[in-house]
Parts: structure tokens; C-alpha cells; sequence
């Protein structure tokens, strides 16, 4: 219980802006409803007049009449007050959204500033110094690996990055799935006997 009524309550946002926004709009509806009460209250006085005129009250029918016309103007200048209040409040609304601008391109100026201090001109040349001289290397490798490289072999790189890139495998010769089959015995012994009947004849020439 002690942390939940000892808990510090968070800093109002409203701001002194905000504080006058509500005042105005709060005078501006009591204007309103002034006028309001106003033009039903002519209503009835002129409805008053017309009767006053056909009971022969001519004169108390003109000074009724009188009180409305001054009350018409009153209700002209209510509405004039009205317009001015709900104008100084669009002027204020528009300025704190003018004001939240100027904070954003503030903290905006701020961060480019602090990124400059990390980097400045010269880390930014340095690091496109190194990247060209990167470039410019491996375009030399790519220039000696051109050299050796025959036509033929340059078409079979091409071809094996296409297959790689479009996922698929590499085409190698495929291996025999069937066992090789057997020599018959009688196809060994073949040769053996040539060689055996051979073997006097060539005694004979050598004689």
C-alpha cells in the first residue's frame, strides 16, 4: 500500500498552449449558447409585436421592436467575437504544429552533426580509395583467370553457374547400376591353348 500511494504521479503534458486553447474554446461555447438563448428570445418578441400590432398596441408593438433591433446587433457582434475566438484558436493549434517541426529538424540537424563528427570527408574518401583499389584487384585476378583459362573451359564455368544458379545439379556420367558379368572358364582357357600350339612353330623357325 505504501508504494502505491508514495508512487511519484508523471509530469503533466499539458502544455500553457493547450491551457489556452481550452479557455477559448470554452468562450467560444458560452458565446454560443448566448446567441442561441438570444435568437429564440427575438423569435418570441417578434411573435409578441405582430400579436401587440393586431390587438391596436402600436406603441408598445414599436418599442418591442426597438429592444429587438438592439439586440440584433448585439447578436451581430457575438457572432464577429465567435469567428475571432475560434481564429486565435486555429492560429494556436497551427503554431504548435509549427513548433513540433522546428523540434523535429532540430533533433534531425543534431543527428547529421553527430554523424559527420564520426565520419568525416576524409574517412569517406579513404574508404572509396580502398574499395576502387579492391575493384581494380580483383579485376586483375579476374584478368589472369581469363588468360589461362581456354574457351572451352570458360563455356563449361558458364554453364556449371547456370545450373548452380538455377538450382539444379551438375550433369556427370552416370555410373553402371548392373554388376559386370562373369568370363566363362572355357573363354579363359582359349588363350592357353593357343599359346601352347604355338609354342613348336615358332621353336621351328627359330631353327
Amino acid at each position: 500500500m505504501g508504494n502505491v500511494f508514495g508512487r511519484k504521479s508523471s509530469p503533466s503534458r499539458v502544455t500553457e498552449q493547450d491551457k489556452a486553447i481550452l479557455q477559448l474554446k470554452q468562450q467560444r461555447d458560452k458565446l454560443k449558447q448566448y446567441q442561441k438563448r438570444i435568437t429564440l428570445q427575438l423569435e418570441k418578441e417578434r411573435l409578441l409585436a405582430k400579436q401587440l400590432l393586431k390587438d391596436g398596441r402600436k406603441e408598445k408593438a414599436l418599442l418591442l421592436l426597438k429592444k429587438k433591433r438592439y439586440q440584433d446587433q448585439l447578436l451581430d457582434k457575438t457572432e464577429n467575437q465567435i469567428s475571432n475566438l475560434e481564429r486565435m484558436v486555429q492560429d494556436i493549434e497551427f503554431m504548435q504544429i509549427e513548433m513540433k517541426v522546428i523540434e523535429g529538424l532540430e533533433v534531425g540537424n543534431y543527428c547529421l552533426e553527430s554523424m559527420h563528427q564520426i565520419m568525416s570527408i576524409e574517412d569517406v574518401e579513404r574508404i572509396l580509395d580502398e574499395t576502387q583499389e579492391s575493384i581494380e584487384y580483383q579485376r586483375q585476378i579476374d584478368d589472369i583467370l581469363a588468360g589461362a583459362l581456354t574457351q572451352e573451359d570458360h563455356d563449361a564455368v558458364l554453364a556449371e553457374l547456370e545450373a548452380i544458379t538455377q538450382g539444379e545439379d551438375v550433369a556427370l556420367p552416370e555410373v553402371p547400376s548392373e554388376s559386370i558379368p562373369e568370363v566363362p572358364e572355357a573363354a579363359k582357357a582359349e588363350p592357353e591353348r593357343r599359346e601352347t600350339k604355338n609354342k613348336p612353330d615358332r621353336e621351328m623357325l627359330a631353327a
